[in-house]
């Protein structure tokens, strides 16, 4: 069995602040407790500080489900991961689910609205995690002399900087709390989208001192994780704040890129049971068959790409849920589709049509096996339950790689378009199993299908889309975008979800984002 972060769970510290008021997603906390009775030792820190992690991979105090974290939505559904990977892929050429389940399908046809109750869970899921986080923090201030303090509390900052920066980059201006608000009901302020990078980058820089080396415990965050959320933050800054910060993201990815990474020998490697032993992946959310159960994060994502004729034990499960295929236009950009050119075409066509003519029908539309609960030698996992094993890469190095590569050619100093080319021929290297894909000159278009090909699925296609100013209007159009089986244009209102009307009929500070 590998080694995760998972431990006990201290649920009862939590107090949830009132961003989630009166929405029709509630926080549930049944035993309140005081840090006072809790902790008694350093490991009860740490048992509190993985609820924060798991707030994120797992749904609720029990696996695979029975006790919540929030309710509202069926559990499964309800999940951060689940339903961040939905925003970032169902909305885009990467993803189309079949399924009948309410509002679903308008994901996909950017047909959403403020009352979409999976857009709701997902901006309540954020300040769940949000308010778990300012809560360990506010415990930390006050027991600051307790072992590896210091650190737990460094990591408790990068979590939640990384709630708040998916929460700017689905939302925008949005609420805002911290450690200094003081636990209990009201209505938080909503913050300034320009000023929430501000608050985020900070964190991070003032975090990073006191996190881990990398690759000090697998699971937690590192020092290279928040270079890497850092890198992230600039290279969009132009879309949260309205200014170019592509110099400091070469820095920080220069950082990542220094730090003692390197790819993974094959690219399926690092979508495996055992990935944990990939040495690219920085940051990873943990999963195992027995510790960290659900119906959400990877068991979500495996388990839904296999349907129709997919033989499910060949990708370590019982069954398929048959839900996720890839639309045509994401097909289109690799040179074929068996992955005998490039490795990354990771397709099931047989019994699959290339165009979906039909939404609803799991057939239309090729299937993905990118993803497997088995380890990279084909094989299943000696200690194997009922769920999967395979953790979720939230940051590897050939990412890194391809935002260095970007930051470059938009303008950034430090380096120069030889070293951009250098580092996408790596990444390229890999997927050719040598040169022969190797290119002589690149540019923005060159990287933005160059990154689908390389991190489909990986929860990063919308933002990046966004950030190419391809997502919505008609500069491209992929299949059923706009609810049209050939894709129209839509609104660039879209390029935002709404802030949901539960948490605007509660909180009179809130304004709605424009065009809903």
């Amino acid at each position: 069995m590998k080694k995760n972060i998972v431990f006990p769970i201290v649920a009862s510290l939590i107090l949830i602040s009132s961003c989630t008021k009166d929405l029709d997603v509630t926080p549930i906390d049944s035993k309140l407790a005081t840090a006072n009775n809790v902790f008694k030792t350093p490991d009860d820190y740490k048992q509190a500080l993985a609820k924060l992690y798991t707030s994120i991979s797992l749904s609720g105090q029990q696996g695979p489900a029975g006790q919540p974290d929030i309710a509202g939505l069926d559990e499964g559904f309800s999940n951060y991961l689940r339903l961040y990977w939905n925003c970032q892929e169902l909305s885009t050429d990467e993803a189309v689910n079949c399924w009948a389940d309410g509002t679903i399908k308008d994901f996909h046809w950017q047909t959403w609205t403020p009352n979409n109750e999976f857009i709701t869970t997902m901006f309540s899921r954020l300040y769940y995690t949000i308010s778990l986080c300012n809560e360990f923090i506010r415990t930390a201030n006050d027991n600051s002399s307790v072992q590896g303090m210091g650190l737990m509390k460094a990591e408790a900052r990068f979590i939640r900087a990384l709630s708040y920066w998916h929460a700017i980059d689905l939302f925008g201006n949005v609420p805002f709390v911290t450690e200094a608000d003081k636990p209990g009901f009201f209505n938080p302020k909503q913050v300034n989208r320009a000023d929430l990078f501000k608050y985020i980058e900070t964190e991070l820089l003032e975090a990073q001192n006191d996190l881990g080396e990398p690759r000090f415990e697998y699971g937690r965050a590192d020092k290279a994780a928040a270079w890497t959320l850092l890198a992230k933050l600039y290279l969009n800054a132009k879309v949260y704040t309205g200014t170019e910060r592509n110099t400091e993201c070469i820095t920080y990815c220069k950082k990542v890129i220094d730090a003692g990474y390197s790819l993974a020998p094959t690219y399926s490697d690092n979508f495996m049971a055992d990935n944990n032993t990939s040495p690219e992946i920085i940051f990873a959310f943990t999963y195992d068959f027995f510790h960290s159960t659900g119906y959400g994060g990877m068991n979500y994502i495996i388990h839904a790409q296999v349907g129709g004729s997919m033989k499910a034990d060949s990708f370590g499960i019982a069954s398929g849920w048959g839900g996720n295929r890839v639309t045509s236009a994401f097909v289109s950009k690799f040179p074929d589709v068996t992955g005998t050119i490039d490795t990354r075409a990771l397709f099931h066509t047989d019994g699959q049509t290339l165009e979906i003519t039909d939404i609803a029908n799991f057939t239309n539309g090729y299937a993905v096996t990118k993803f497997r609960n088995m380890n990279k030698d084909r094989k299943l996992p000696k200690d194997r339950g009922d769920f999967v094993n395979t953790d979720w890469p939230v940051f590897r190095l050939a990412d890194v790689y391809l935002m260095y590569a970007e930051a470059i050619l938009r303008g950034g100093s430090g380096a120069t378009i030889d070293d951009a080319i250098t580092y996408v021929n790596k990444v390229r290297e890999r997927a050719y199993k040598g040169t022969s894909g190797n290119v002589s000159t690149i540019d923005l278009q060159f990287i933005i299908d160059e990154r689908s090909r390389e991190l489909y699925w990986e929860g990063h296609r919308r933002t990046d889309l966004i950030r190419f100013g391809q997502f919505s209007k008609s500069t491209y159009v992929w299949p059923w975008k706009g609810n049209v089986a050939a894709g129209v244009s839509t609104d660039e209102h879209l390029d935002l979800y709404p802030i949901p009307a539960s948490d605007l009929n509660s909180n009179q500070n809130l304004k709605q984002n424009p065009g809903y």
